[in-house]
């Protein structure tokens, strides 16, 4: 009785929640030039310099950017009800910001959870020791976890590929930072560059393949533009690489061994990856609940190692307890803050730059880029879609390659970036790679270049 009387609250509280006297399809007003729109968006450049400037006050991101997040969507609300506005609008946007965020979040948290279960079996231990002993120098593993990046980033996606190879870079080396930032920083770069010419290798790819902006094969025509923008960009970096190899004693460091199992979770890992896709693909659903399910299946094979092995050979809640929370509460936090700014109606000024008397579209995919890196590119992404300027297949597939790429351009302004800050925490970190971030713009240039050659003057981007 008591259960059927909380549902019966629970539903109560429901539909007096979703109520109200707003009409259905009203839509927002324009806040941009109220005080809160001002508020808002003052309280952003203050909580994002204080992102930014991690380093300098020795503050984790993640509580920036969870106050401006929260904060923010307040003042609206407040907004809403001083001035007798339709609170089913805050009530709507808010649940479609949750939404969005909870896809993010739970994708994320798999993930981690993967990685972390696979660096308590050893398998990164092995991995590292594979390299080591082969002799490869510190510029030569540059090179070759870039590479598995680019290649692996189109498969899997960007974000879940950055955390494995940065967690190889953690595990060869945990000091020298002078190997360890130029190999994040590839990694960042070369996950986001493979991510750009596959459907859903990044979110905004496949947000603008979900909008119907390109048939899958479009997509692949953005790979030249993709590898040779991250070679440039890789070349330069290796310069900052130390060309000496790690120390390795063979008589002193015994062949790791993975734990009994780690085969069968790598396994689940990539079957976990090909639910994902085929649960947005084919079955219509969000794409972390394929990776959900994945994360069923390992919970599901603990418990059997458990009882094969004992409660203390792998436990997937130790893997979960391990996992960065901060990286988690920033993306919420950010995504909060750019979901309030766009409410109020500021993402929505930026469609004005498109028509052709003001920058046009080439220029204004191409300050798509930088505004991706100091945003975000998922919001930025969402804000063009949603304007949906008059733009053809090459200027659409620009914006996709711009807001993919120029991501890498700020540590902060991609999923990649953020993953891998959460895993070199104190070693990649914002001041760090601003250092070395003309490096990526230079890159960054060179794939417009060759986007504007391949589909402006030689038309080559299109089948049938």
């Amino acid at each position: 009785m008591l259960k059927l009387l909380m549902v019966l609250l629970l539903s109560s509280i429901t539909l007096l929640a979703s109520g109200g006297n707003s009409t259905p399809g009203e839509i927002a007003p324009d806040l941009t030039m109220t005080w809160v729109g001002f508020a808002c968006l003052f309280i952003f450049v203050v909580g994002y310099y204080f992102v930014a400037a991690e380093e300098k006050y020795g503050i984790d991101k993640a509580k920036p950017a969870l106050f401006i997040g929260t904060f923010m969507f307040v003042l609206v609300a407040l907004y809403y009800a001083l001035n007798d506005l339709s609170m089913d609008l805050v009530h709507t946007q808010a649940q479609h910001l949750i939404l969005e965020i909870a896809e993010i979040f739970f994708f994320l948290f798999v993930a981690m959870t993967y990685i972390e279960s696979l660096i308590h079996m050893g398998v990164f231990d092995r991995l590292k020791y594979n390299l080591v002993s082969k002799g490869f120098s510190y510029k030569k593993m540059f090179w070759v976890t870039g590479f598995i990046a680019f290649f692996l980033s189109p498969i899997a996606d960007n974000l879940t590929t950055a955390l494995i190879l940065s967690t190889v870079l953690i595990t060869i080396e945990k000091t020298r930072k002078d190997f360890l930032v130029p190999g994040a920083i590839n990694i960042v770069v070369a996950a986001n560059a493979g991510g750009a010419w596959s459907p859903f290798g990044d979110i905004t790819t496949l947000m603008a393949w979900t909008a119907g902006k390109g048939h899958f094969t479009d997509f692949l025509f953005l790979f030249p533009a993709s590898v040779l923008g991250y070679l440039v960009t890789a070349f330069l970096l290796s310069k900052f690489v130390p060309d000496d190899k790690p120390t390795f004693d063979a008589s002193k460091e015994s062949k790791p061994e993975m734990a009994e199992g780690a085969k069968v979770v790598m396994g689940l890992g990539v079957f976990t990856i090909f639910c994902a896709v085929m649960s947005h693909q084919v079955l219509h659903l969000p794409a972390m609940w394929g990776m959900m399910f994945g994360l069923s299946l390992l919970k599901v094979y603990s418990y059997g190692l458990q009882r094969k092995y004992g409660t203390e050979h792998f436990n997937i809640f130790h893997s979960m307890a391990k996992i960065e929370n901060n990286t988690l509460m920033f993306f919420f936090g950010i995504l909060a803050a750019v979901g309030a700014l766009y409410f109020i109606g500021w993402l929505g000024l930026a469609a004005i730059v498109y028509q052709p008397d003001v920058l046009g579209p080439t220029w204004s995919n191409i300050g798509v880029g930088f505004l991706s890196a100091i945003v975000d590119n998922v919001p930025v992404m969402s804000a063009v879609l949603k304007a949906n300027p008059d733009m053809g297949l090459d200027q659409w597939m620009l914006v996709t390659l711009t807001a993919g790429v120029g991501g890498s351009m700020i540590s902060f302004g991609s999923a990649a970036g953020v993953g891998v800050m959460g895993k070199l925490h104190g070693i990649y970190t914002f001041g760090a790679h601003m250092k070395l971030a003309w490096t990526i713009v230079i890159g960054y240039f060179v794939s417009i270049a060759v986007w504007y050659f391949q589909y402006e003057i030689l038309g080559f981007y299109h089948i049938g």
